[in-house]
């Protein structure tokens, strides 16, 4: 009756702070997804579950030279007894292991469709085949041998392996990378040649150096090939620390067409650069115009990449061509290097190029102690029915007798021969045919053969340097397998300095046309070609209207000022057309939504500025000084800015909120590259929160011509005798002249 009784919620409730309780178990989840999912084993450079993927295939008796089984099949073995995740995670890094663009070495030998280099993704796991490829064999070599632990899988049914026993550093040759919680890994694929020659040496010298062994493995070498571009200082200081980048670039030719004519063929692209998303990026700097000496690209790829650019004039240097493709797509990358990896299994860490190795040699020594512990078992077990076999071969006659009239024939050998109860069993278990004489010599010669490889295998295990020996024929075995002896051995990426090509000017390139730029009041912006009447009438969306509008040419950069004090740049050529629209502003530029835009106006090198905040400060700043080369703009003015005007005349004109006007020279301004500015009129205290202390606005006159300023009817005022407003700079005015603007406006 007593288990029937309600639990008592007091009772059983265990209180703890909560930042307590969720740091712990965040923690744990950190701890699985580094040491389970995200960082690969050093020793066999893979993650659990592509390993539970090549040992459930070997399961499977996928053998590289037998049948292929469907992938579903393969998928649904890999979740019911070894990963209990999702089939769709499973299958994606199955098919990643038969994928020869993305592997150096595929693990996993495919049949049927397993995506390709343009970024379609595999056919479902039920149409696709798969069986183990040569190399994974060469990993799981020795894994009934006791060369590895294994583990109970997650719900204690079957057993795992902890490590594959890896017969060629898998980590290297094929890289890795994955993301887990604080920290990541990113390895670029290697030579499995050269990384096996720098084994080698490291068996030969324990103590060699990083930069050594860097001149041994030259570099990455991807399985899409391409142009690293780094100096060998670089990659072997990358290699020394274990985290850097390398520059990787597409391999292009020229190609000849006659008469002058000539095109340009990509027939490498950078590792890990989905081919149609390049083309695609092609094809949209050709219709922006931003790389005006680029006419066409096609995709005349079949097996092999064959990506066509065509220039627009024969005069155009090939070399200047790619150089400003490589800054503006992806026929140059940055490959990240970033060695984060498993130390035993155990220890998350950055690793060098030289720990790395040390890492798999370890391993391989210590997978090598443990097979030949487990051959000398085999070899125990077997000498000893051996000797049980000779006894009864020196004692036919009596072993036949009392096999024919003991009843307890087992017991009586035993006693009379001093035989072990195995030795015994076997000799009771053999067939009349293995009477014969020839067995016995057959026995005999066994016998010897193995007590001679017993007495290899304890001397060798007797002495380190003949392990190490062992371990690099073992290594110089898989050289000559997958080494540069064969097709797919030899390395496929480039390594040189990147050369010294003079850039483009791309504002020359660019046909110059008229513009009329239009900027609405909610910020989007158009440009239509020709020039337009600024005055013209011209669609809007519902509840905006024009707030700007200039005529510039194709080739200008486009200059706008902020509320928040910077400018912005935008060339000219690569703004929306006038059909619709257009497009925001704010998905060009970062211009943050509080920003207002104060003026927009083409740049043209030489002229100067006055830039002034609503508190009244200002400076003259130069063309030079206000480009930007982001799209966060360039910070001029600090304060709140109110405008932006080019710099004319000898005298500045400024007029506050309070209507009171100044006239100074325009030499009392200084020229500043960036800052708060000086005071350009002192305004009064005024009291209150009506307060009249801002700038209204500013302008530029020639003292001997006077100040205009429009009047309604079209007519405009003329103030010549402007002795009465003049003064010196932060001065604080006179009342502005009748009739000046109701809205303190110059124009």
């Amino acid at each position: 009756m007593s288990d029937d009784l309600p639990i008592d919620p007091e009772r059983n409730t265990q209180s703890e702070p909560l930042s307590r309780a969720i740091g712990e178990r965040y923690l744990t989840y950190a701890l699985s997804t580094i040491m389970n999912r995200a960082l690969p084993d050093a020793r066999d450079g893979l993650k659990p579950v592509h390993r539970r993927i090549l040992y459930a295939m070997r399961e499977l008796r996928l053998s590289p030279n037998g049948a292929f089984r469907k992938s579903a099949k393969i998928t649904g073995d890999v979740m019911g007894n070894y990963h209990p995740h999702g089939d769709a995670a499973i299958y994606d890094a199955m098919a990643r292991l038969a994928q020869d663009f993305a592997m150096r070495y595929p693990l996993v030998d495919g049949q049927g469709n397993f995506g390709n280099i343009d970024g379609d993704n595999p056919a479902a796991a039920r149409y696709t085949e798969a069986r183990l490829a040569q190399t994974s064999e060469t990993l799981m070599d020795g894994l009934t041998e006791d060369s590895v632990d294994f583990r109970p899988n997650y719900d204690g049914t079957l057993n795992e392996p902890v490590v594959l026993p890896a017969a060629f550093p898998n980590l290297l040759a094929n890289g890795a990378s994955g993301i887990a919680v604080g920290m990541a890994t990113n390895i670029p694929p290697h030579n499995l040649h050269e990384v096996i020659d720098a084994c080698l040496h490291l068996i030969k010298t324990p103590d060699a150096r990083d930069d050594t062994l860097a001149t041994l493995i030259k570099g990455p070498d991807f399985p899409t090939g391409g142009v690293i571009v780094e100096s060998a200082d670089t990659i072997a200081q990358n290699y020394r620390t274990g985290r850097g980048a390398f520059r990787v670039r597409a391999k292009w030719e020229q190609e000849d067409l006659g008469r002058g004519q000539w095109q340009i063929v990509v027939t490498e692209i950078p590792y890990q650069v989905q081919k149609s998303r390049l083309i695609e990026r092609l094809a949209e700097l050709i219709q922006t115009k931003k790389i005006p000496i680029l006419a066409d690209v096609r995709d005349e790829s079949a097996e092999d990449v064959r990506i066509v650019l065509e220039p627009r004039a024969r005069n155009v240097d090939p070399e200047q061509l790619m150089a400003a493709l490589y800054r503006v797509s992806d026929l140059e990358v940055r490959f990240s290097l970033n060695m984060n990896v498993l130390i035993d299994g155990r220890v998350p860490k950055v690793c060098s190029l030289k720990e790395v190795l040390r890492a798999f040699l370890d391993h391989r020594r210590e997978v090598l102690v443990r097979r030949a512990n487990f051959r000398l078992d085999k070899i125990a077990a077997r000498l000893e029915v051996l000797e049980g076999y000779l006894i009864a071969y020196l004692n036919l006659d009596r072993v036949i007798e009392i096999i024919r009239y003991e009843d307890d024939p087992k017991a009586v050998m035993i006693a009379e021969f001093g035989l072990s109860d195995v030795q015994v069993e076997a000799i009771l278990n053999m067939r009349l045919r293995a009477l014969r004489k020839l067995e016995e010599i057959e026995l005999r010669a066994e016998r010897d053969g193995l007590l001679e490889e017993r007495e290899t295998l304890q001397a060798m295990l007797a002495d380190e340097a003949a392990q190490w020996s062992r371990i690099a024929d073992q290594l110089k075995e898989v050289r000559n397998l997958f080494g540069k002896s064969t097709p797919e051995g030899q390395r496929r990426t480039l390594i040189t300095e990147a050369a010294d090509v003079e850039p483009i000017d791309m504002d020359a390139m660019i046909e110059r046309e008229p513009l009329t730029v239009i900027l609405s009041r909610m910020g989007w912006i158009r440009a239509m070609k020709g020039h337009q009447p600024l005055d013209a009438e011209l669609k809007f969306k519902d509840g905006d209207g024009p707030a700007f509008a200039l005529h510039a040419e194709t080739t200008d950069k486009l200059m706008v000022f902020a509320s928040n004090g910077r400018f912005y740049t935008l060339p000219a050529n690569g703004l929306p057309g006038g059909r619709g629209m257009g497009e925001p502003l704010r998905l060009m530029v970062e211009l943050p939504n509080e920003a207002e835009v104060i003026a927009v106006f083409p740049w043209r090198d030489g002229e100067k500025y006055l830039v002034a905040s609503k508190a009244g400060d200002g400076f003259v700043v130069a063309a030079s000084d206000i480009l930007a080369q982001t799209k966060t703009g360039k910070q001029v003015l600090n304060g709140e800015a109110l405008l932006c005007k080019p710099v004319s005349g000898d005298h500045v004109a400024v007029v506050g909120t309070n209507r009171k006007m100044l006239v100074f020279p325009l030499t009392e301004l200084p020229e500043m590259a960036r800052g708060k500015g000086v005071r350009l009129q002192r305004f009064g205290s005024g009291g209150g929160l009506l307060a009249a202390d801002s700038l209204s606005d500013a302008t530029f006159v020639t003292l001997a011509e006077g100040l205009s300023w429009p009047m309604s009817g079209g007519k405009t005022r003329t103030e010549s005798d402007l002795g009465e407003w003049l003064g010196k700079r932060a001065g604080a005015g006179r009342m502005a002249p009748r009739g000046f603007p109701r809205d303190n406006k110059f124009a």
